[in-house]
């Protein structure tokens, strides 16, 4: 009988142990703890276009089709806590293009008009990082928005046409 009991009260504590590990022992990271990812800043010399991805595959694969790697465009966090936003990229068919926003609503709004959901995005910070500028280009037909962390690189596009459409969302400038 006591055998019986031990071994009931072993499994208990393994269930129990096991949970822990699942939901993890004390409270959730915040934002500024939990590890970063890469996303990569890619140009097409042939319609102008910036795109940004989180994925390896979809970066070399862009490469091997002649797009040209600019490395890496900012940091997002590796997983989603609730201190992050999701930024998703949707992309245009008649126009080639992609545009990412942190908004559900202009989501839904560009798929209604025509826009595709790409299913793929990037978590990033609700506060703290580094702001993400986003630009209008009323003149394109493809490439019509930038996205950049660099305020040099905004304030040169407004110099030369671009309208300034504020902070698109916050990202970080460095892996840590």
């Amino acid at each position: 009988m006591k055998k019986k009991n031990l071994s009931i009260i072993m499994m208990v504590m393994i269930v129990g142990l096991c949970l822990l590990g699942a939901v993890g022992f004390g409270s959730k990271a915040d934002a500024a703890e939990s590890p970063r990812t890469t996303i990569n800043r890619l140009y097409n010399p042939n319609s102008g276009e910036h795109l940004f991805t989180p994925s390896d595959f979809e970066r070399a694969t862009l490469i091997n089709f002649g797009w040209k790697d600019e490395g890496i465009g900012f940091y997002g966090q590796g997983y989603t806590t609730e201190k992050t936003s999701y930024v998703s990229r949707v992309y245009n068919p008649n126009a080639g293009d992609h545009h990412y926003t942190a908004s559900n609503d202009e989501v839904q709004h560009l798929v209604k008009v025509g826009w595709h959901d790409d299913n793929i995005g990037f978590h990033m910070p609700f506060s703290g990082g580094q702001p993400v500028y986003r630009l209008y280009n009323p003149n394109a037909t493809a490439g019509a928005h930038h996205f950049t962390l660099l305020k040099s690189e905004r304030d040169h596009l407004i110099k030369v046409g671009w309208k300034d459409e504020g902070i698109a969302f916050n990202a970080y400038d460095k892996l840590q």
